[in-house]
């Protein structure tokens, strides 16, 4: 008798654990025939307790200095980095070639030193000091805008998923990710390398599933701040512009065909997902000073 191959049951990932969906549904993508594992099938519920761990998460996350931030992400790196024949492995069973695998696993690496990299510089870079008909100095400074839904690309595996987390929480944000449907292994695994990797849980939470079920659910829960759209779907963009109305949820789409190329890294990601706060601070001025000269 032929042996009945024991498939890996990959769990979601909500608030630095490990969960199974609620809803006891599961499905099996298949590349050439071959079934890659059973897949959590993700529900409402899943997402509304995602969102909650994101909200309990997303103060302490944002109030944590620059420099510990980008630490954290480049610890995310350093296990990235440990784990790359692993991602590599899981891509080629999703149906790329080795070659392709490893620059993707690489790319990804490189993504997340180059936002850690911004964790302490893009403040500095966005922020402005403005000129008023007034005693006043005015600051304008990018604050993070909160919980942001995360729709990651279909077509990619592991590099999609990690050039939209990495900029999000650069910024202080929080996220809850639904991966691609067709190719789930390596963000089930990242998730895993996220676990080990001093982030906070809640801080990132990354569910499987139907983004066709998921959707009108990331796009209208109230206590989402804003939400990201990888796809070039018009009337999936259109539901989304439409629901996220009942909040004023931030909508952002990036459609991009190759997420590996260089112009794809860029800080403007990071302000994607800020809010600009604008303080006004009076001058004193003290009797008799002069100019100084």
């Amino acid at each position: 008798m032929s042996r009945i191959e024991v498939l890996k049951t990959y769990k979601i990932y909500i608030g630095g654990k490990f969960p199974r969906t609620e809803s006891g549904r599961y499905y099996q993508p298949t590349v050439n025939g071959k079934p890659l594992g059973n897949i959590c099938q993700s529900s409402r519920k899943d997402f509304r307790n995602a969102v909650v761990a994101a909200r309990s998460a997303q103060g302490a996350w944002s109030a944590r200095s620059a420099y510990n931030k980008s630490q954290i992400l480049y610890r995310i790196a350093e296990v990235l980095e440990g784990r790359k024949s692993q991602f590599i492995d899981e891509l080629i069973q999703q149906g790329s070639t080795k070659n392709q695998a490893q620059k993707e696993v690489e790319s990804s690496i490189d993504h997340l030193i180059y936002y850690a990299g911004w964790c302490d510089k893009y403040i500095q870079i966005f922020s402005a000091v403005n000129p008023v008909a007034s005693s006043h100095f005015n600051f304008s400074v990018p604050e993070p805008t909160g919980v942001v839904a995360v729709l990651a690309p279909e077509e990619t595996g592991l590099i999609g998923l990690v050039s939209q987390i990495a900029p999000i929480i650069a910024g202080g944000n929080t996220c809850v990710v639904l991966a691609s449907e067709s190719k789930p292994l390596s963000a089930v695994t990242f998730s895993e390398v996220l676990a080990t990797s001093d982030v906070p849980g809640g801080v990132v939470n990354i569910l499987t599933g139907n983004r066709e079920e998921l959707l009108p659910f990331f796009s209208t829960h109230m206590d989402v701040n804003a939400i990201l759209y990888c796809g070039n779907n018009q009337q999936e963009l259109k539901t989304i512009q439409e629901n996220a109305i009942t909040n004023l949820k931030r909508v952002v789409n990036k459609n991009v065909k190759d997420w590996i190329k260089e112009e794809n890294e860029t800080p403007y990601s990071i302000l994607d997902f800020q809010e600009t706060k604008t303080t006004w601070h009076p001058i004193e001025h003290i009797a008799g000073a002069g100019s100084g000269y």
